[in-house]
């Protein structure tokens, strides 16, 4: 093993931030890219990633709290306020509304006086991966993928440093897949993209364009095996890129990728080993020279609490700049080249992988595989789940070796950082006032030319762009969207037959039989997501699992509200409705549920909730009259089930 000439220059050094406000996320980033940081990333909260302003019904109690509210050009230029855009390279997770966001960062760079075709950075624009894993789609996957297209095409010709397009796996990963299923699904979502744009583009210029593409993935704990799939990527990529697209020049076949390593195996249980967690599964992208990411963000030790201060998010950037500048590590040329086991485990990762891109491309490709994909993506995780549980996959500290001492990192403010209600009116009152300043003329029209472009099939930027500096909102902007191409409630994975998963069932199999006996009817379990939370995992889980108890379920996905949740609960005749929110909007979202529950007559149904839920909210919660609250440490599935059943079991009810 060789030292190279000189040493390897560090990756960009990333974290993922953005709450509350943008005047509170400028003043965040500025404090991070003093303390090193060398790039951006946007976390954008879920009305801005769904196309809704921040006074829509559906963005209440959403608004700042996974990420920042951007809902028209002055928020995007107090987002970025004193922070040259020319210099920085900027990372946008935004999917949905990927066109719009970049439009309007291409504005405010336009006012900053930059040259726009100098300007470097990466939108995530897989609206692939939402319809399977993140549930932040707006549009049908046709003309989703048609704009995803558009940006490449605009990006390609005016903006030709910027990523138009970041292949997602990181969210597979999080929703159950295995390292094969990670890699061949999103090299299906590639190929996709590249067939739409390959007729776009003068054939000279495609090469170029393949080059452009990027990837962001996921690395979990079992660094060895991810360590190999990432080679596997750069050896797959480099395969498709050649073989599919005859792309001759290895610069552009080169795997680009950004990384934020899992979140999925955080614990809330002794959050403090998950630094170590968190360090191990950066290994896995970062040791291998020939397969080392180009970018690293690293979530919090506490992200599986809430959301990170902070001073928890310079924690995790530190552990970055030790490894970048304090060891050795980028001294040396690859450390796996020739090594018999990695190479032997990615050839196996590589079969795996092609099996199932075959597969996909039998069926047509990722868009007409996208009920296929989902479905295998919930068996997965049930799988993964019952390995857990079973003890077959070891936890520590959940699982295994639980007893432990009170962390002193909880202290105080609770380890977490809780976004400030009075938030959302604040947004709520600038978007009033900036609706009530702008020229209304000049957005009508704007508006106007904006769904003629996407009605004639046109690319939908320039008009775009048009809009952002006209002041048109997020909201208005994806309004045309839905008008010109629907809407869409993607796939659940969730059929209604019970699976073959029935180990260790009898028991409760035959409880929610006597039950149902009890109640003259199969016992009806309504599982609904309120809110705009697309991460639709755990209900799925709780749904395949309720379903092979015997149990009737009504599960209808994503992106419900209250109301919708209500009636639904009076028309099957729930006897319990269970709740799904993981964006930290529990508080107003249950409330309304409540309220509209007993409107209803239905104050009898018993009402349980789960998700990232801190203590003294769930105190609230059960105040507000909900049965149970779960959070990820509850993580057996059969003890939720046994709580379901007494909980619609009208003996029990009788006893108390």
């Amino acid at each position: 093993m060789s030292q190279p000439a000189q040493k390897d220059r560090p990756w960009l050094i990333r974290t993922y931030a953005g709450h509350s406000t943008a005047a509170a996320s400028n003043a965040l980033y500025r404090s991070n890219l003093a303390k090193g940081q060398t790039g951006l990333s946007v976390a954008f909260d879920l009305p801005t990633q769904t196309g809704y302003d921040s006074d829509h019904v559906l963005a209440r109690g959403e608004v700042g709290k996974v990420g920042v509210p951007v809902a028209h050009l002055g928020d995007m230029r107090t987002l970025f306020d004193q922070i040259p855009l020319e210099q920085m390279n900027t990372s946008m997770t935004i999917n949905a509304t990927a066109p719009w966001l970049l439009s309007l960062y291409i504005a405010v760079a336009e006012e900053q006086g930059a040259d726009v075709s100098k300007l470097q950075g990466t939108v995530q624009n897989d609206l692939i991966k939402e319809y399977l894993s993140r549930g932040t789609y707006i549009c049908p996957p046709k003309p989703s993928l048609k704009m995803i297209a558009d940006v490449a095409e605009y990006c390609y010709t005016n903006v030709p440093k910027w990523n138009p397009m970041n292949v997602c796996s990181y969210h597979l990963q999080e929703a159950g897949a295995t390292p094969e299923q990670e890699l061949a699904f999103a090299l299906a979502t590639a190929t996709a993209v590249l067939d739409e744009l390959k007729p776009r583009i003068d054939p000279a210029d495609f090469p170029a364009v393949v080059g452009r593409i990027s990837f962001f993935v996921n690395a979990g704990i079992r660094f060895v095996t991810e360590m190999c799939k990432m080679r596997a990527f750069v050896d797959l990529w480099d395969e498709i890129c050649e073989t599919r697209y005859g792309v001759t020049d290895p610069k552009f076949r080169r795997f680009r990728y950004g990384v934020q390593v899992n979140s999925l195996g955080l614990t809330e249980q002794q959050p403090e080993n998950n630094v170590y967690r968190i360090l191990i599964e950066m290994l896995a992208v970062t040791l291998s020279k020939k397969a080392r990411a180009r970018a690293v963000q690293l979530p919090a030790w506490n992200e599986a609490l809430g959301l990170p201060r902070p001073w928890d998010q310079q924690w995790s950037m530190r552990m970055q700049q030790i490894m970048a500048f304090e060891t050795d590590l980028l001294e040396y040329d690859d450390l796996f080249d020739g090594n018999p086991a990695v190479d032997a485990k990615v050839e196996e990762l590589k079969a795996g992988a092609r099996h199932e891109l075959e597969n996909l491309d039998a069926m047509g490709g990722a868009i007409a595989a996208i009920d296929y994909m989902k479905a295998q993506l919930v068996q997965s995780n049930a799988e993964r789940l019952n390995r857990i549980e079973k003890g077959e996959t070891v936890v520590v500290g959940v699982n295994k070796y639980q007893a432990g001492e009170q962390s002193p990192l909880m202290t105080g403010d609770g380890g977490i950082m809780v976004v400030d209600p009075a938030v959302e009116q604040d947004q709520i009152d600038r978007l009033n006032t900036w609706r009530a300043e702008r020229d209304e003329a000049a957005v009508t029209s704007a508006l106007a030319d904006l769904r003629a472009a996407a009605q004639a099939g046109k690319n939908v930027m320039p008009a775009s762009i048009i809009c952002a500096k006209a002041g048109v909102t997020t909201g208005e902007w994806a309004a045309q969207m839905r008008a010109v191409h629907g809407e869409y409630r993607g796939p659940t994975g969730v059929s209604s037959g019970r699976s073959n998963m029935t180990e260790g069932l009898d028991d409760l199999r035959d409880a929610v039989d006597a039950v149902s006996d009890r109640l003259g009817r199969r016992l009806k379990f309504l599982v609904g997501k309120p809110g705009l939370d697309g991460h639709s995992n755990g209900a799925e889980q709780i749904a395949v699992r309720a379903r092979d108890c015997g149990m009737d379920i009504a599960y209808e996905g994503i992106r419900l509200t209250p109301e919708e949740i209500v009636a639904a609960a009076r028309e099957d005749e729930a006897h319990v409705v269970g709740l799904s929110i993981l964006s930290g909007s529990h508080i107003p979202l249950v409330e309304d549920l409540m309220h509209r529950m007993q409107a209803a007559g239905l104050s009898h149904v018993p009402v349980i909730v789960g998700g990232i839920i801190p203590d003294d909210d769930a105190d609230r919660l059960r105040a507000m009259g909900v049965a149970r609250v779960y959070t990820p440490k509850d993580f057996e599935l059969n003890t939720i089930m046994l709580d379901i059943v007494t909980l619609a079991d009208p003996q029990a009810v009788a006893a108390e």
